[in-house]
């Protein structure tokens, strides 16, 4: 029995409550969710659903080897402590999934990943025009501005990964 190659797959997170999930195989997108809350809706005010963020990494892992780049993203300036701790409390959650279901996590700050994008200092919607740009297969799922969670997780996936 010979050693198969192992598919390499990159999964992309846009970490907080109104962020995504996207998972890249071999380069492609074959998987792109929005972060799961606890609540009826998507979105802030919401906690980031553990259970179901597991659920979802386990699919997108499908039993293969699998990289977990998470965007590191810190205080801004304007922003409440509230909603800071809000933010900091999703970023956590999503470390101590990734933890417990033994997934390697490596971090990327938003200036790299966007810096080798060549959407550096441009508005959010340069991401969802960059990734319709390079995986027309998923334009359908990018079609909205408030989905620009879901380019970004494509694209943290795609830069972060190099």
């Amino acid at each position: 029995m010979g050693a198969e190659a192992m598919i390499d797959v990159l999964i992309g997170i846009d970490p907080g409550q109104t962020g995504a999930i996207a998972c890249l195989e071999d380069g492609k997108v074959v998987a792109v969710s929005d972060m799961p809350t606890s609540g009826k809706s998507h979105g802030k005010g919401q906690e980031v659903d553990a259970y179901e963020l597991s659920s979802i990494l386990m699919g997108m892992k499908s039993g293969k080897e699998a990289t977990v780049i998470i965007e590191q993203v810190g205080a801004m300036p304007g922003n409440g402590g509230t909603s800071m701790f809000g933010f900091g409390d999703s970023f956590g959650v999503i470390r101590g999934v990734c933890g417990a279901l033994q997934l390697p996590v490596r971090r990327v700050r938003p200036q790299h990943w966007k810096r080798k994008a060549g959407i550096i200092n441009k508005d959010k919607d340069a991401a969802r025009g960059l990734a319709i740009q390079r995986h027309p297969e998923v334009s359908d799922m990018l079609k909205r501005k408030k989905d620009c969670g879901r380019a970004d997780a494509i694209l943290i996936a795609e830069f972060g990964g190099i």
